[in-house]
């Protein structure tokens, strides 16, 4: 996934649950609503896809190389 794409990055493979997912949606809701953030985890975060569709996000995911996600977050347009 092109890094370029996003405007903010959070590597959270160190991270331990629920971690990545309170700093991926404490992040979302100062976002300004037409940037992307790019989450790097190194699990698949079905909760935050759940919790994502529910709030009008988007995502792209995208499994790498090392067997991390790269999940390129943004707000849907009305």
């Amino acid at each position: 996934m092109d890094h370029a794409l996003a405007n903010l990055v959070i590597d959270a493979r160190e991270m331990e649950p629920p971690e990545p997912f309170v700093v991926t949606m404490d992040a979302l809701d100062v976002m300004d609503p037409s940037h992307k953030l790019l989450l790097i985890i190194n699990r698949e975060p079905h909760p935050l896809y759940r919790a994502l569709q529910k709030q009008g996000y988007a995502y792209q995911a995208e499994l790498t190389a090392d067997y991390s996600f790269e999940i390129l977050i943004w707000r849907k347009q009305p």
